[in-house]
């Protein structure tokens, strides 16, 4: 595979300046790309006034979409509205293959499926985990088996999470590679001069919403800072749940022991990780959590939920695993918070090092060029094997929408030709991600 050939556009609904780790994920492996040649776009939608498009490190080009959100920091896939604007992006920028991330990505998945009509290859990157018998896992797991229906090749960051994409979407396995997250520790490394030395402080960076057990998490801090009057807790991170964690503060009078610090710019969180001396993950579904990575790479003492794909990240001395309960997860953070006391336990350093050895993006950046490379040398398939893969999935009135795409895209094709398009000039600079 040529670097020429591939240019890829990484899309998904959760981009900066929202915090979270498949942000993490899109920005580095993004960074890495350029630093060997490539070239790579980030599709978003946009948040707040920051709409149009943005430069970020490396002139990574970002275009936050004039599309508003609808629930959950994602777009309403209307399949048809935003489809001019986002052939527009893929033509100009002269896309070849579509990177999709997160499957709770409604944007996403809705610029894969326009990028395969559009003759693109298609990748799908698969965060998360999903169950199979609650309502919403079955709407979810029947909208992702559409999806990708016709993806190229698929990536899970973990082997569970590989095992559950594969029975849930019904992607065949020869299709589906296993590729780790990593941190940069360069960035994420220990320093203790950050660190209270008369305080204990728990740090917990991620979306607020349900799925990452803000529930358990506002009752935890209800339960153990009566208990122990020296912890506190510092909180990153925005989401629907921020009112309840706000509720508890404000109903158990403990403004001065627990900090909201709300969304958080990237050039933050490590220092913000430093701060503390615990980190608190209590995820209910996790394919990975490139979160308590990052705050081992910056030596903290962790505490997470046994749930998922995370007992493979890592090795049981750097991590307290707990089944996802408020008395279980309670009693590894008072177990943490005694080992932060006496001083006991692997040292910053030692978990540094760990972790720079088992992670590391230009691993993971040459592991994803091998799926690339995979994915580019697939068979195009015409509309009609689309179709035929679509039907599959037994929803035969999506085939009414791929139809309806199909014909819309033959009258941009006319109205505004491809060739009439202006082609984007490439700013990037690989020189100076090195």
């Amino acid at each position: 595979m040529t670097k020429e050939i591939a240019r890829i556009c990484m899309v998904s609904d959760f981009f900066y300046p929202n915090v979270g780790g498949v942000e993490e994920h899109i920005f580095n492996l993004s960074q890495c790309l350029i630093s060997m040649g490539f070239k790579v776009i980030v599709v978003t939608h946009s948040y707040k006034d920051r709409v149009g498009i943005r430069y970020m490190s490396c002139g990574l080009k970002v275009y936050y979409l004039p599309i508003k959100t609808f629930y959950n920091q994602c777009v309403l896939p209307t399949m048809i509205a935003s489809l001019p604007l986002i052939r527009y992006v893929l033509i100009r920028e002269n896309i070849t293959i579509v990177h999709g991330h997160s499957a709770f990505s409604a944007l996403a998945h809705e610029v894969m499926i326009i990028g395969k009509l559009m003759g693109l290859k298609t990748v799908f990157t698969d965060h998360s985990l999903f169950g199979f018998a609650d309502t919403s896992a079955i709407i979810t797991n029947k909208f992702l088996e559409i999806s990708l229906a016709n993806i190229d090749h698929c990536v899970c960051v973990s082997h569970i999470g590989k095992e559950n994409t594969v029975l849930r979407a019904r992607v065949h396995h020869s299709r589906v590679s296993v590729i780790p997250n990593a941190v940069d520790t360069k960035v994420f490394k220990p320093d203790l001069t950050l660190r209270t030395q008369n305080r204990i402080v728990v740090v917990t960076i991620g979306r607020l919403v349900y799925r990452k057990g803000i529930d358990l998490l506002a009752q935890i801090i209800a339960d153990i800072c009566p208990k122990y009057h020296d912890v506190d807790f510092m909180i990153g991170g925005e989401g629907v749940k921020r009112a309840l964690l706000e509720e508890v503060v404000s109903s158990r009078g403990l403004q001065n022991r627990v900090t909201l610090l709300g969304p958080l710019p990237h050039s933050q969180v490590c220092k913000v990780l430093n701060k503390g001396h615990i980190f608190l993950n209590t995820s209910l579904t996790e394919a990975y959590c490139m979160a308590i990575v990052e705050a081992v790479a910056c030596g903290l003492e962790v505490v997470c939920t046994k749930v998922g794909g995370i007992p493979e990240v890592l090795e049981p001395r750097l991590v307290h695993l707990c089944e996802p309960s408020v008395a279980k997860l309670s009693e590894g953070l008072e177990k943490a918070i005694a080992l932060v006391r006496e001083g006991k336990g692997v040292s910053a350093a030692e978990r540094h090092k760990a972790v720079a050895k088992a992670y590391n993006w230009k691993n993971v950046t040459c592991r994803t060029i091998i799926v690339y490379t995979a994915a580019l040398s697939y068979p195009q398939l015409n509309f009609r094997s689309q179709q035929a893969n679509y039907l599959k999935s037994g929803v035969w009135p999506f085939l009414l929408v791929t139809s309806l795409m199909y014909i819309f895209l033959h009258a941009l094709n006319w109205i505004i030709p491809n060739l009439k398009i202006e082609r984007a000039k490439d700013f990037q600079n690989k020189n100076k991600c090195q």
